[in-house]
């Protein structure tokens, strides 16, 4: 005997999301509440930063690097309107017009697609802003000579960017998950990834290209006038300061953003297409519990996370 596993070939179109029961609702909106906690966590850590003595010559310089990595970032803002204009037009003609979404569905995807782009951009603006303000800090606090200290400030800054990007990514593929229909869920999820990786693309990219760019100028001035990189005189050091905020901060924020959120995607697209095909037994239960188990998993990181950062913390202040 013979036997033939026919399969059949499935697209984003074919992504339904199963229907979570009341217990699985109930969990994931508790992990939205522990989201809403570590954004608020990462704000505090933020004006903590913030509250930090320096000597204003100092905060001058940062303020003017912040204002130059600002009007980067505006500028990046504005090609984004443009590239989203072209993806959207191919979103809207996929969903809307080769798989019948309706205008209200299309239009409902396309908003999850902008909620992306401005999650990857947010969360770059908000990297960058506290990169400025823990610099000063941390140059001017070198000069106290205490260790302990300088480890703190680079550590809340790291934590403060980190659990925000992954608790506001969270929140909102939890949201899609919990709330958005059934029929919908799905599309929402690619909308979403698309515009999160529209915005990370550019970011990273241009960031790199703007980073390097600053530098040259930067070396340049060194070699035609004498004048070292990092003098005071050398008018590319604002510039190559700028160009690292946007290189090493802006792109691996918006980056990580997207990455984190994209792996989720395909994660839950996997087993929407894929998980209990073939396993036999109740497909949708399958599918639900490997969704929930999944989520919980990655707000269970979330608290894990700030546990170690602060045990962490007590053990070198005791140290």
């Amino acid at each position: 005997m013979v036997s033939m596993l026919v399969v059949k070939a499935g697209s984003e179109v074919d992504l339904k999301v199963p229907e979570l029961s009341s217990f699985q609702n109930n969990l994931l909106i508790i992990g939205m509440v522990i989201c809403v906690l570590g954004v608020l966590f990462g704000v505090y850590q933020f004006l903590s930063i913030k509250k930090i003595h320096a000597h204003k010559a100092m905060l001058d310089v940062s303020q003017t690097i912040y204002e130059t990595c600002k009007t980067y970032l505006f500028q990046q803002g504005k090609f984004l309107l443009i590239l989203f204009a072209f993806i959207a037009a191919c979103i809207a003609f996929y969903f809307g017009f080769l798989n019948g979404k309706g205008v209200g569905g299309t239009l409902f995807i396309l908003c999850f697609t902008v909620l992306g782009m401005l999650g990857s951009y947010g969360v770059a603006w908000f990297g960058m802003r506290i990169n400025t303000y823990a610099n000063s800090r941390m140059a001017f606090n070198s000069l106290k000579r205490n260790p302990m200290d300088l480890m703190r400030i680079p550590m809340k800054s790291g934590m403060s960017i980190g659990v925000l990007l992954i608790c506001v990514e969270l929140f909102m593929m939890l949201g899609i998950l919990v709330f958005v229909p059934r029929d919908l869920a799905g599309a929402s999820f690619i909308g979403f990834a698309i515009g999160e990786s529209l915005a990370a693309s550019a970011l990273r990219i241009a960031g790199g290209i703007f980073t390097k760019i600053a530098d040259i100028g930067s070396d340049l001035m060194k070699i035609f006038f004498k004048i070292k990189e990092d003098d005071p005189r050398n008018p590319g050091v604002i510039a190559d300061c700028t160009g690292d905020n946007a290189g090493d901060s802006v792109g691996p924020t918006a980056d990580g953003f997207e990455t984190y959120g994209v792996t989720g995607v395909a994660l839950i697209s996997f087993i929407c297409l894929a998980v209990g095909k073939t396993l036999g037994g109740d497909q949708a239960l399958i599918q639900t519990s490997l969704l929930t188990w999944i989520f919980v998993m990655r707000i269970l990181m979330i608290l894990s996370s700030l546990a170690s950062f602060y045990i962490n913390d007590a053990i070198s202040t005791v140290w």
